[in-house]
């Protein structure tokens, strides 16, 4: 995943100050650095020109590129990553004026997806997203993506020189989008089996290093339902972990859940990664209950949450309970957290890292959760024991007892259940 750190490619990063962008420049940048260094490089040197629009034919103007030519002379720069996306001109100029890699942030994003990606569909959904986004732009990469171990920006189908062959991009894009017709089959057959069991299902969502996974972890953990080695990956950078994730927890009455995280989002996510993952994304449309999850220290977390929203918005699951939950408290001051309360109903401030208000935020999904459970005593015949099997397997059984005329459980048991087995319900 990580780059040796002794042979990391040496970045120089730029961005454009826009008096339109409400997105503060400076977090924009930090982001970028992160990106780069997730991707296995270094970011030497930053360099942002204010501007009253992006200059069409070169990003920035072309004084300020002879400036980074400099630059990347002086410091040893491998490649030159651009805070937004270029059209293929713009990167041929660019490299004209350079004579260096390079690639933007969309680029950059796709690279590190394609280093990442681990199940079958989800590296047909980057490689997918990569085809899309290189072939209106074929122009601009010129010969660096042909190399062989040509570096950051160069992972996945940039190997086969595509750029000498458009028709058979997209020949490529047409068989991968068939493949993932396949998967999406395959993935509705395990979600109606899910469906089956009548297991509530809580979606994690939002920015990536937000802290999901740390959080995930934490209320199985709780739970005490799954394996230590069932934990997911966590670990302190942007997009450490992209396949979806799925999970069992136990609700404070003792029922169990199902938990499930999702790609994380990033400022300026690329619309080909948004559209490439919208099949994984849907998953969430099937969720009972929305977590999203906030990183209370960012000082963009109100752009964040709105971002946010709006990728909600577009799924279409708007119309789903969703609560906030603002992580890494133990970071931040909560009394100076800056937000449009309009985008924030139901919120909790929690510490993943530390634990704090885990209790609480199980209790709210508990409360929030559409599906409500009712203590019962069922007596089970034994020529019906499977029913004894399927309560086992899908409740906490508080008490079981074998008797002459049947089994006896105690339990918590869905208003589904409740009504599909009420003459099994002793009065």
């Amino acid at each position: 995943m990580i780059g040796n750190t002794t042979n990391r490619e040496r970045a120089l990063i730029v961005g454009v100050d826009l008096m339109t962008d409400k997105i503060d420049i400076n977090n924009s940048m930090d982001e970028l650095e992160e990106l780069v260094n997730a991707a296995g490089g270094i970011a030497v040197l930053r360099v942002v020109q204010k501007r009253d629009a992006i200059e069409p034919a070169y990003y920035i103007g072309q004084g300020k590129a002879q400036e980074i030519k400099n630059y990347c002379e002086e410091l040893d720069i491998d490649l030159v990553v651009f805070n937004d996306e270029l059209s293929g001109a713009q990167i041929r100029n660019l490299e004209d004026i350079i004579h260096r890699k390079i690639i933007d942030r969309t680029n950059l994003i796709l690279d590190i997806f394609a280093s990442r990606a681990s199940s079958k569909e989800g590296k047909l959904q980057v490689k997918l997203a990569q085809l899309k986004y290189r072939l209106p732009r074929l122009v601009g990469f010129r010969d660096y993506l042909s190399r062989e171990g040509g570096g950051i920006g160069t992972r996945g189908p940039g190997e086969q020189k595509l750029e000498t062959d458009r028709r058979h991009i997209l020949r490529e894009i047409n068989n991968i989008e068939k493949a993932l017709e396949e998967a999406e089959k395959a993935r509705n057959i395990k979600r109606n089996r899910r469906e089956k069991s009548n297991l509530p299902i809580v979606a994690l969502v939002g920015y990536t290093n937000a802290g999901k996974s740390t959080l995930l972890n934490r209320l199985i953990e709780i739970s005490g339902k799954e394996k230590k080695n069932k934990k997911v990956f966590v670990y302190d950078m942007l997009f450490a972990t992209l396949d979806t994730s799925l999970r069992r927890g136990r609700l404070p009455n003792g029922q169990p859940f199902l938990i499930t995280d999702t790609v994380g989002f990033v400022s300026k996510l690329p619309t080909h990664l948004i559209e490439a993952f919208k099949g994984t994304l849907e998953e969430v449309k099937y969720a009972d209950l929305i977590l999203h999850i906030v990183d209370a220290s960012n000082s963009d977390l109100d752009i964040q949450i709105k971002t946010t929203y709006n990728i909600l918005k577009e799924l279409d699951v708007l119309d789903k309970p969703i609560i906030t939950v603002f992580n890494k408290i133990d970071e931040t001051n909560i009394e100076d957290l800056v937000y449009d309360s309009r985008y924030v109903d139901k919120k909790i401030f929690i510490s993943s890292k530390r634990g704090t208000n885990l209790g609480d935020l199980l209790e709210m999904i508990e409360e929030n959760l559409p599906q409500k459970y009712q203590k019962v005593d069922l007596m089970i015949p034994y020529d019906r024991q499977n029913l004894v099997n399927y309560f086992l397997d899908n409740y906490e059984v508080d008490y079981i007892e074998y008797l002459i005329e049947g089994t006896r459980l105690n339990l918590s048991i869905n208003q589904v259940d409740f009504e599909r087995y009420s003459d099994y319900i002793l009065c």
